[in-house]
């Protein structure tokens, strides 16, 4: 590697050479109802010498510089190993999440044009039934078992691969590094083009905001995340859950896996956040050795930060980073100064406050518009306080969509000074103190005859009955004609609760407030449609043709 290249696999290749017997990924498996786990493990070296074999292997099978590869990969040493490996050779992974859906996937690999295909016996049958890359692929490797479709497995490709140190590609900051696709929030997935200067910039703003240090161990609940572990030379301890369902994680396994380790970081969505404060408050446990925790995805309530924050040592937070796959992380915030400050005035209905930027990004708050706008300027921001499109220009921030230029054309401001600046999608404004408050997705906002209301402000004022686990705020009709509904989940427990009486007692807290007070129709859901990668974010798209159907009636 020269000085003018960067591959974002060198930094497990320095942690290899700094710290070689350091477990690097654990891997905790709980066998036909054991109680007590089985842990696997590599060490650095183990994982680098590893990598080095499969991309040996990888390399002899045709994948080289710029290959695009699907990579659908249960989190396993295999996972970190094959990434890795394809980062060395300067191949292009392409990381999709499963429990998109069959049609969003179709779609995905379809725009991707993978040229190699690695992944378990399941997506290969379900990359057969369904015709994923048809056209493209002309490779195929099988982590597991392989049933009659072509290509080897990864266990006989490794057995032939030699054990010396792979030539690792000198690749360029610019040049491509992975592409990942976006959840699909508001609107079909699209995928992000991260370079291997975006990832290395991220490892090391990660290490500046976090203090994260080489030598630390990380509870990784989230595949995409878990490999900023080993990079930053933290070990990566996976622990037994589905990652595509992250809200449903079993609290008993995570914490186990935390007290067995020692670990010091945790990242987490929202959801998992929550039931892992809520077990840990209920069976009066502590979390002792966590230095921090961290959870992003979407806006994470207080009551659940307060309940997290609860078990946690003295001086450690949980921070709520915010971002998203296209720049992250943009802002940064931690439970302190949420639970001692912020956390009144969300509730009064002025927005979720997501920090300050991180170093090295710069935050524009812009005029709202649905268009694609062909040229930066100053003339696009608005004032400090008034609410606005959230724009980021800085090294994290990717630059386009694979194969979206459409996408790309309505998401990236070209700056005539040089680079171009993000558009998030996210509304927001900038506080006096240069904090930023988030009040929801662009497409979110619901514009009825007397004005504009933003979501998380609306929903924020509701989420304070505590009969209420969360709200969602739809638009029925057409923009700027909109009738606007409150959706409401309750928890578990006030879900026989008289819906009459509720109502009186939500339409009573919004009639405090300016913004909320002409909401009148409030429809009760059994469980909100929320996204698969951090189970949080709320599918309001879906909410709004469900409640359709019954304001109209």
């Amino acid at each position: 590697m020269t000085a003018a290249t960067v591959n974002v696999a060198a930094h497990l290749s320095r942690m290899a050479q700094s710290q070689p017997d350091r477990p690097a990924v654990i891997c905790q498996h709980y066998d036909g109802g054991r109680d007590a786990p089985r842990y696997e493990q590599l060490t650095f070296a183990e994982l680098n010498s590893r990598t080095d074999r499969i991309a040996h292997a990888l390399s002899k099978l045709g994948l080289a510089r710029g290959t695009r590869t699907v990579l659908m990969v249960k989190p396993s040493p295999a996972f970190f190993a094959l990434t890795f490996a394809l980062f060395k050779i300067g191949a292009v992974p392409v990381l999709v999440d499963p429990g998109l859906g069959i049609r969003n996937l179709g779609v995905c690999l379809n725009e991707a044009q993978p040229e190699a295909f690695i992944g378990i016996p399941k997506a290969h049958i379900a990359r057969l039934l369904f015709g994923w890359g048809r056209r493209t692929l002309k490779t195929m490797v099988t982590v597991g078992r392989k049933f009659g479709w072509s290509g080897p497995t990864l266990a006989r490709l490794e057995s032939a691969a030699p054990s010396d140190p792979f030539p690792m590609a000198d690749t360029l900051p610019d040049e491509h590094a992975a592409i990942l696709f976006t959840s699909g929030g508001t609107g079909s997935p699209k995928g992000a083009q991260y370079t291997h200067g975006i990832f290395s910039t991220q490892v090391e703003v990660l290490r500046a905001v976090y203090h994260m240090e080489p030598g630390e161990l990380d509870l990784a609940t989230f595949p995409l995340f878990a490999l900023f572990g080993p990079a930053l030379g933290m070990t990566a301890i996976v622990p037994d859950m589905d990652a595509s369902r992250p809200g449903s994680a079993d609290p008993r396994k995570l914490v186990r896996a935390i007290d067995d380790w020692k670990a010091t970081n945790l990242f987490g969505s929202p959801a998992l956040i929550d039931r892992l404060g809520r077990y840990c408050v209920d069976q009066k446990r502590t979390l002792p050795t966590l230095k921090r925790a961290l959870s992003a995805g979407a806006p994470v309530a207080a009551p659940v930060l307060e309940r997290l924050a609860k078990c946690l040592p003295a001086g450690a937070q949980v921070f709520t980073p915010y971002g998203a796959t296209e720049a992250l992380p943009v802002c940064s915030m931690g439970s302190d100064e949420i639970l001692r400050e912020t956390r009144f005035e969300t509730e009064r209905g002025a927005g979720v406050c997501v920090g300050r930027p991180v170093g090295g990004v710069e935050l524009a708050i812009i005029r709202i518009s649905d268009e694609p706008i062909a040229q930066w300027s100053d003339g696009l921001r608005v004032p400090d306080g008034e609410t606005g499109e959230i724009t980021v220009k800085g090294p994290i921030v990717t630059r386009a969509y694979f194969n979206r230029p459409e996408a790309t054309a309505l998401a990236k401001i070209p700056d005539p000074s040089g680079g171009f600046w993000h558009r998030m999608g996210d509304l927001g404004y900038r506080d006096e103190k240069g904090r930023v408050w988030f009040c929801g997705r662009k497409s979110h906002r619901v514009r009825t005859r007397e004005g504009t209301l933003y979501s998380i402000p609306v929903e924020a004022v509701f989420n304070t009955h505590p009969a209420v686990r969360r709200t969602a705020l739809v638009g029925v009709g057409q923009p700027g004609q909109q009738v606007p509904v409150l959706c409401v989940e309750l928890h578990a427990e006030s879900r026989n609760a008289n819906h009459a009486k509720l109502i009186e007692e939500l339409r009573a807290i919004g009639s405090g407030f300016e913004h909320t007070r002409g909401i009148r129709p409030i429809l009760f859901h059994p469980s909100f449609p929320v996204d698969i990668r951090h189970n949080a974010k709320i599918f309001r798209e879906k909410l709004a043709v469900w409640a359709e159907a019954r304001v109209g009636r």
